[in-house]
């Protein structure tokens, strides 16, 4: 055993060392010669029939990290993101969602009752997942005509997957005589049951549907199945929102994991992924439609010259008022027109400019303007933190 171990450590370090060289991008010719010791030393130690060892390997050019990790970024990022604001960077939102559920045992026992050949069920499965894009008679027509499923079962699956709710229609399919009598869909329906119970105690039950046509990734999904779904908000008052498609979608997968161990172990595992690419098109598209005037910037107060070569007095209150934790920017125009900074606050909906003249640095003042009402009033330097902290305070338009 002993000198076993020495061996695995020699193939280790000797590992180490070829990837250090090709990280280095060192000669073929070296990377070759290395490549044939380790391998010599692999041959020497040989199989061991007595220890397999799993090991996921991290997809290249990603890495992953640890809590830790995550938190350090998470302090760098919102560092940088708190910084942006304050110089007048532009957040742009996702839109809203609908998150959907559904468990892949319940699909199983609701197409077994209606009498679903096990031999179709994937065909069919991929048919009801088309129900969000389609209406269900082009469904059915696709699963009779072209699939050769029997009306009669495409219609029983037609009476379960046009559902959809919340708890109670977890409890109400928990009642169903002939649902209730399968083992899986029984399993199902109860640990959907417990899952809202943990969403109403969260207060987001209402975001959750639990929706029977949700039927994808049903090669590994072994239980619960969710996906996201934009919302596209009504064109007319009263009108149930448009869903413009998923943007994330997952669920849970016991077998996955042991597909790819030696041993054929079986790791519960839950996953996401989430069509970053697909919401960025979506957003822009949705901001592209807008013709409202909205704020896209928390910025508070536009620091303006009234003069020309008044430059550095602005670099310097600006640079005040970023060191009091106030959302200040400038246009970095040598001589701007003080009408046109004006007109930008319209624009960016600043509320508050903080005006230099040649008159308000003898006085010693700073002349503060409320960009909605055009009203004016001189401000000590000295007290103008204060003044624009009390007065970001109370509620804004942010139109």
């Amino acid at each position: 055993m002993a000198e076993r171990a020495a061996l695995e450590e020699l193939v280790r370090l000797q590992g180490e060392r070829v990837r250090g060289l090709k990280q280095q991008k060192a000669s073929a010719e070296q990377i070759e010669e290395e490549v044939a010791k380790l391998l010599k030393l692999k041959a020497q130690l040989g199989p061991d029939e007595g220890k397999q060892k799993f090991v996921l390997k991290t997809p290249k050019g990603t890495r992953d990290y640890s809590p830790r990790q995550m938190a350090v970024r998470e302090k760098v990022f919102d560092v940088i993101i708190s910084c942006f604001k304050r110089h007048g960077a532009e957040v742009i939102d996702t839109p809203v969602f609908e998150l959907k559920v559904n468990d892949r045992r319940i699909l199983d026992g609701m197409f077994a009752i209606c009498g679903v050949p096990d031999s179709k069920f994937r065909t069919i499965c991929s048919s009801v997942d088309k129900l969000d894009k389609v209406s269900w008679e082009e469904v059915k027509n696709e699963m009779v005509g072209e699939k050769g499923l029997a009306p009669e079962v495409a219609d029983r699956i037609g009476d379960y997957v046009q559902q959809h709710g919340g708890v109670s229609l977890v409890e109400q399919l928990l009642q169903d005589p002939e649902l209730s009598q399968n083992k899986q869909a029984l399993e199902g329906l109860g640990d959907l049951k417990l899952l809202f119970e943990y969403l109403i105690l969260l207060g987001i039950a209402d975001k959750i549907s639990f929706d029977l046509s949700l039927a994808r990734g049903l090669d590994y999904y072994t239980g619960v199945i969710y996906e996201a779904v934009l919302l596209q908000s009504p064109a007319q008052a009263g009108e149930e929102p448009l869903g413009v498609g998923s943007v994330a979608a997952g669920g849970r997968y016991d077998g996955l994991v042991g597909m790819f161990d030696p041993k054929g172990r079986k790791v519960p595992c839950v996953g996401l992924s989430i069509g970053v690419e697909r919401i960025f098109s979506i957003v822009e598209q949705r901001l592209e439609a807008l013709e409202e005037k909205v704020r896209t910037t928390e910025t508070q107060v536009l620091v303006a010259s009234a003069q020309k070569k008044l430059l550095e007095e602005r670099l310097k209150l600006v640079s005040e008022l970023w060191d009091a934790g106030i959302k200040a920017e400038l246009l970095y125009k040598k001589n701007p027109k003080l009408l046109n900074q004006l007109q930008y606050c319209e624009e960016a909906g600043i509320p508050l400019v903080a005006i230099i003249g040649e008159q308000e640095l003898k006085d010693g003042v700073i002349k503060l303007r409320s960009v909605a009402s055009r009203e004016e009033v001189d401000i000590r330097r000295e007290d103008l933190v204060e003044e624009i902290k009390r007065r970001t305070s109370e509620p804004l338009c942010t139109c």
